[in-house]
């Protein structure tokens, strides 16, 4: 199974898509995974650094306002969707799971040109431009907040890595402390502004730094890749430690007893797995999403919550400070955040993915004719190789081995050549081959709308190698050798004539001639195909 997942730009769409990815992997080692993304993008660094494929595409971000760069959109999002559904048809995805963000509309619309199933999945509770197109396009939607409004959408919980998820923060606790340079026997704040970093927690970080740690509380301070010297600390008894960027937040989070921070979706959503109380800056943009995250765990005890318009070093001293050093009140706190989290949405998701792509199989109905592997045909589904099927059986796709297609040979002719008695070697009666039906081509042959451009290319000439059909088959089987049903014509001639130009029927070109049917003559270059009797 090959699946593609969309989720670019911030750590908050990157990461659940990731915590899927290995969730995928934990399922089925030989589930192939393929990440979109933009070259300026987190996910440069963080995907490879995870083992995954990235593939890149360009950048549309959609204007938040009317400006001229609006104009621009159409022709960059049609370059995007291209370079997206080349990725698709090359990787041979058997879907492609969407996490939202400027990434994901263009995956969404190549997805649904190139007839992929789309599994969208929404982290915030005001769901995004391109969650809503996607929304629209698929009936597999799933959530990661449960009072997310969107169409079809199932509550499944937000993917976090199984580092976290299965983090014991107190196991950990003084091995994540010596990591950072921490004392093992004082309170640590760890203050995070997501991975961009937050300017304005780090202004009233600065201004009560020095009331935090005279109270006995260290402080671990991720400030972002561009904010690393906002605060200065001088060294002392009571440790400051700054770092731009922590790639391994289990161990963040197993060295701290709180956290004053951010509530974005994955913030809130890793900080309710691992049971750790948070005073929570809402992001003062957007739709207030951030804030509707982080109040349920508040209203439930789990959390403090300050606008970021109130948030400043007094506040801090004020309010924030008491609860820090209150031992039970910090640990009731901590029972509280924990109630909320959800652990096992990785496992859930990646789940529902591999039975939405088993369910689509089969729904797509067996394989008209052989492909190559991984590749979408003009009317069916995919066929896949045993090392990608991953758990599900393959025998409900293909033939099972030693069978073959049948079909009934028209009368006086088998495999072999003419019946004497013009009945079937069973001995059975056939009727006259005026009276047995064409076999028809598939209903949707090579270069039609709804064909993968991957597909859309038909033989020159009108000619299909060694003798097949659009598709590769007849309906019930192959034609074995060059024969057709009733046998093989010798010198490639009809019963009363040859084939003009050794053309098939249904794939001649304009203005060749028409073969003759058993019993009667055509007459070359007859209007309409009308029948003429030679006198």
């Amino acid at each position: 199974m090959r699946v593609v997942v969309a989720g670019g730009g911030s750590a908050g769409h990157i990461e659940p898509a990731l915590a899927l990815a290995d969730a995928l992997r934990e399922a089925d080692r030989s589930i192939q995974v393929t990440c979109l993304g933009t070259k300026r993008g987190l996910e440069t660094r963080l995907v490879p650094m995870r083992g995954y494929d990235l593939e890149l595409i360009p950048a549309v971000p959609l204007p938040r306002s009317v400006t001229p760069t609006l104009l621009t959109v159409p022709g960059r999002l049609a370059g995007a969707v291209h370079t997206t559904g080349q990725i698709l048809d090359r990787v041979g995805a058997d879907v492609l799971v969407g996490f939202g963000g400027y990434v994901a509309t263009p995956a969404y619309l190549a997805a649904k040109r190139h007839k992929v199933p789309i599994v969208v999945h929404e982290a915030n509770p005001f769901p995004g431009i391109a969650n809503r197109l996607g929304a629209h396009l698929t009936t597999y939607v799933f959530t990661g907040h449960p009072d997310t409004k969107l169409r079809n959408a199932k509550f499944v919980g937000l993917p976090i890595r199984r580092q976290i998820a299965e983090l014991d923060r107190f196991a950990l606790g003084d091995k994540a402390r010596a990591h950072f340079g921490l004392r093992l026997d004082l309170p640590v704040l760890l203050v995070t502004g997501g991975s961009q970093g937050a300017r304005a927690l780090n202004a009233a970080l600065a201004g009560a730094v020095s009331a935090i740690r005279n109270a006995g509380v260290q402080v671990l301070h991720v400030t972002g890749p561009r904010n690393i010297d906002e605060v200065q600390a001088s060294p002392g008894a009571v440790p400051y430690v700054a770092v731009p960027f922590v790639d391994q937040m289990d161990l963040a989070y197993a060295a701290a007893d709180f956290a004053l921070c951010r509530a974005g979706a994955m913030t809130c959503a890793e900080l309710t797995a691992v049971g750790m109380p948070a005073a929570y800056v809402p992001l003062p943009i957007g739709n207030g999403e951030q804030r509707l995250n982080a109040l349920p765990i508040v209203q439930r005890g789990g959390g403090l919550l300050v606008e970021d318009s109130e948030l400043s070093a007094e506040w801090i001293k004020n309010s924030l400070l008491p609860v820090l050093t209150n031992i039970d009140q910090v640990a009731a706190m901590s029972e509280a955040a924990a109630a909320m989290g959800r652990r096992d949405a990785d496992r859930r998701l990646a789940q529902a993915v591999i039975d939405i792509v088993a369910n689509e199989r089969v729904a797509r109905g067996p394989e008209p004719g052989p492909a190559t592997e991984g590749q979408r045909t003009p009317s069916a589904g995919w066929t896949q190789s045993p090392q990608s099927q991953g758990q599900h059986s393959q025998a409900a796709y293909q033939p099972q081995p030693g069978q073959s297609p049948q079909f009934q040979p028209p009368q006086g002719r088998s495999p072999q050549g003419r019946s004497p008695q013009g009945h079937s070697p069973q001995g059975q009666s056939q009727p006259p081959l005026s009276q047995q039906s064409r076999p028809q081509p598939p209903t949707e042959e090579p270069g039609s709308l709804f064909t993968p451009h991957s597909a859309r290319k038909q033989p020159t000439g009108g000619q299909f190698p060694a003798g097949q059909q659009p598709g590769g088959q007849q309906p019930g089987g192959p034609w074995a050798d060059g024969q057709q049903p009733g046998g093989q014509w010798a010198g490639g001639q009809q019963p009363n004539g040859q084939w003009a130009g050794g053309q098939q029927i249904g794939s001649q070109p304009a203005g060749t001639a028409r073969p003759n049917p058993p019993g009667s003559q055509y007459r070359p270059g007859g209007s309409g195909g009308g029948r003429h009797r030679q006198r």
